[in-house]
């Protein structure tokens, strides 16, 4: 449900984990697109938090990771 604090409902989103993730993946993020944002969320909390992101921040975000841009050092 959306808020005054948090104007945006993901509450009907769908929300998918990674193809790379295992079935039984307990330690993974999921993600949802909604209209006009990106949710991502700890999948082990569903009704916890998300995080919210315009979804051209979300794309600059997993192009660098694709790139290697936060590999170790």
């Amino acid at each position: 449900m959306a808020t005054k604090e948090f104007p945006v409902d993901l509450t009907r989103a769908s929300w998918f984990k990674s193809s790379k993730s295992g079935p039984n993946c307990d330690n993974c993020v999921e993600v949802a697109y909604a209209t006009e944002v990106v949710g991502v969320r700890d999948s082990k909390d569903k009704t916890g938090p998300a995080l919210v992101f315009a979804p051209s921040d979300w794309r600059a975000f997993v192009a660098g990771a694709r790139g290697g841009v936060f590999g170790r050092n």
